[in-house]
C-alpha cells in the first residue's frame, strides 16, 4: 500500500510524499503545484462553435435566490408577522410564557412594557420578551 502511495504521488510531481500514517494536522510536506492539471479535466472550447447566451450562467444564481428567499426569509418573515399579532393582543389577566422560560400572568399592559407576576413577584417586562400566550384570560378588556 505504501509503495502504491508513493507511485502515485510521484505520478503527480509532488515535492516529497505525504507519510498517510503519520498525518498530525500539518500539510507542510504537501505541494500542490500540479492540482491545476487534475482539476482541469473539462474538455476545452472547440472552435468555430458559438459561445453560449450570457443568461445560461445566471440561472443557478438566480434559483439558488429564489430558494433561499423561500426556504429561509418567507417563513421568518411570516413568522415575525405572527409574533407582533400576538404582542396587539396581549391583555391583562392572560397567562404568557418570556423568552427566559418565566411563566407568569399580566398585570398591566402599556405601550412597550408588560408588567407581570409570576409567583410571589412582580416584574416589568418589554413586549417582546414575551415567547407566547398559553391562556386567554376571561374578560374581554381592550387596551
Amino acid at each position: 500500500m505504501r509503495s502504491a502511495a508513493r507511485g502515485f504521488f510521484q505520478h503527480l510531481k509532488l515535492a516529497k510524499p505525504v507519510n498517510f500514517p503519520r498525518l498530525n494536522g500539518s500539510f507542510k510536506n504537501m505541494s500542490l503545484v500540479y492540482l491545476n492539471t487534475l482539476l482541469a479535466l473539462a474538455p476545452p472550447a472547440q472552435p468555430g462553435q458559438p459561445q453560449p447566451p450570457i443568461w445560461t450562467s445566471l440561472v443557478v444564481p438566480i434559483l439558488l435566490v429564489v430558494v433561499f428567499y423561500f426556504a429561509l426569509l418567507r417563513p421568518q418573515q411570516r413568522k415575525q408577522k405572527q409574533h407582533a399579532e400576538l404582542l396587539k393582543t396581549v391583555r391583562p389577566g392572560d397567562k404568557i410564557v418570556t423568552t427566559g422560560g418565566v411563566v407568569a400572568v399580566v398585570v398591566t399592559v402599556k405601550e412597550k412594557t408588560l408588567s407581570i407576576r409570576s409567583a410571589d413577584s412582580k416584574f416589568e417586562i418589554t413586549k417582546s420578551a414575551v415567547a407566547e400566550i398559553t391562556e386567554r384570560s376571561g374578560e374581554s378588556s381592550e387596551s
